[in-house]
């Protein structure tokens, strides 16, 4: 538990740095982003390497997280017809995340999200934040406490969407690192290839 507080809390502050409306912007989202990714992905390999033995490359891995990625952008899909059918705020929010890209080379993010940004944060939230909960916590309070952590961290962009997008793509992925731990660069494959398609290649 200790081995992760200071991670923990280092990543809450960079999220703060990045969403906080009281705080001057990032001059550039996506170059903060990035460096908090390789902040996330250093503190990882400093502190506890052995996730990578989880890592096992594979066409299996490779398969499986493009098809569930497909099939969470196809969730999201869906959520977003029911969430702006339900609420009126729900398309205004979500245009601001998408807002986030405006006068930026959109492959650019894409290749960021593909290859840094989506890769850092799935190693460090499962591979680092939830393996470890593990060794102290039985598997399911592993899996809840990370998932809500991953959630809470995106809280300060006072966004209800984006709050409820940070839940749910914690559930999916949470719950499968749950149900196949050593299948880890799935995740990955998953995480990176999900962030591409929905902000730059097919957004919602």
């Amino acid at each position: 538990m200790k081995k992760i507080l200071f991670p923990l809390i280092i990543a809450a502050l960079l999220w703060f740095l990045m969403f906080n409306p009281w705080l001057p912007k990032p001059t550039d989202f996506w170059t903060m982003m990035t460096i908090s990714g390789f902040i996330l992905l250093s503190m990882t390999q400093i502190i506890d390497r052995e996730w990578i033995n989880d890592v096992k490359l594979s066409w299996n891995g490779l398969f499986i997280g493009i098809s569930l990625a497909l099939l969470l952008w196809g969730v999201f899909w869906i959520g977003d017809k029911v969430a702006t059918w339900i609420f009126s705020f729900a398309r205004p929010q979500v245009d601001l995340i998408y807002g986030m890209k405006e006068q930026q080379n959109e492959w650019v993010i894409a290749c960021l999200l593909l290859f840094i940004i989506g890769p850092a944060e799935e190693i460090f939230w499962r591979g680092f934040v939830q393996r470890n909960l593990v060794k102290s916590l039985d598997s399911n309070k592993a899996f809840i406490i990370t998932t809500i952590i991953y959630a809470i961290v995106h809280i300060w962009a006072f966004n209800f969407m984006l709050l409820m997008a940070a839940l749910v793509c914690g559930i999916v992925w949470g719950l499968a690192y749950r149900l196949f731990p050593k299948h880890l660069f799935a995740l990955i494959v998953s995480h990176a290839v999900w962030d591409a398609m929905v902000f730059v290649i097919f957004p919602i």
